[in-house]
């Protein structure tokens, strides 16, 4: 299959690339015409820019590279959202979500695939699971080992993975998807996980979390990926544990 990939520099789209060639996939990162298929990875990845500038690219820009690739032929397009499409208050979610509604209204035989991934992490990460595992790599004590939540996250590895299944699977067309490693984690046990990979103990220490600053690690927020699995057949190739401890490799030879 030839397939267009958008924002392949990214963290993620520096791994799908090479993902889906090892696959048989021919991947290319620009010229739609004459692609069977096309992944849009090339979105800002957070909200803290202008409004109008989020909306602009995240928006405006899907709506656009959808539009060029059903003109060119292309079969099937798979948008990358996010699991804070369904998060109101966001203002990256509600572009998110926006987004995807533009996508389910354009008129075109061109089958159209939304796969929202909860946090992301493997080599190249940044963001708070970057800070979170160097401040773990540095012995800096946390105050979270009192924090009770369920989060759900996703390994790159797996990400990619999950994205060629729906790019092969006939019964992805038209289909939206959470995607997982699997069973939901405390933040307090992810802190114990990637001390393990990297081989230092997470220093945790009692605080109460209602006097944390507010934070994303202390919140709860589990995806249901069991239709993913049940209608494509899909399993994640890659284990929790390996896939920190490949992060875990990138961030000390980085």
């Amino acid at each position: 299959m030839r397939i267009l990939v958008t924002g392949r520099s990214g963290f993620i789209g520096s791994a799908l690339g090479p993902a889906l060639e090892a696959r048989g996939h021919n991947v290319r990162n620009q010229g739609v015409e004459g692609c069977d298929a096309m992944v849009h990875l090339a979105n800002i990845a957070h909200a803290r820019v202008d409004r109008r500038v989020l909306w602009k690219v995240n928006v405006e820009g899907t709506l656009r590279a959808a539009e060029s690739a059903a003109r060119a032929g292309v079969c099937r397009f798979v948008y990358l959202s996010s699991v804070k499409a369904r998060e109101r208050d966001d203002e990256y979610g509600h572009a998110k979500l926006a987004a995807e509604r533009a996508l389910q209204d354009l008129k075109s035989p061109m089958e159209i695939v939304i796969l929202r991934p909860p946090l992301v992490y493997g080599p190249r990460v940044r963001a708070n699971f970057f800070a979170l595992m160097r401040a773990i790599a540095r012995g800096w004590p946390l105050p979270l080992a009192s924090i009770e939540n369920r989060r759900s996250l996703v390994y790159v590895g797996n990400l990619c993975d999950a994205v060629a299944a729906c790019l092969e699977s006939a019964g992805a067309a038209g289909k939206t998807f959470y995607v997982a490693d699997g069973e939901a984690l405390s933040t307090p046990a992810l802190c114990r996980a990637i001390g393990d990979a990297l081989g230092r103990p997470a220093r945790l220490f009692r605080f109460p979390p209602r006097l944390l600053p507010l934070n994303k690690l202390k919140d709860s927020l589990v995806v249901d990926d069991a239709p993913l699995r049940a209608e494509l057949g899909w399993k994640p190739p890659f284990s929790l544990a390996e896939g920190l401890s490949a992060t875990a490799a990138w961030y000390r030879n980085r």
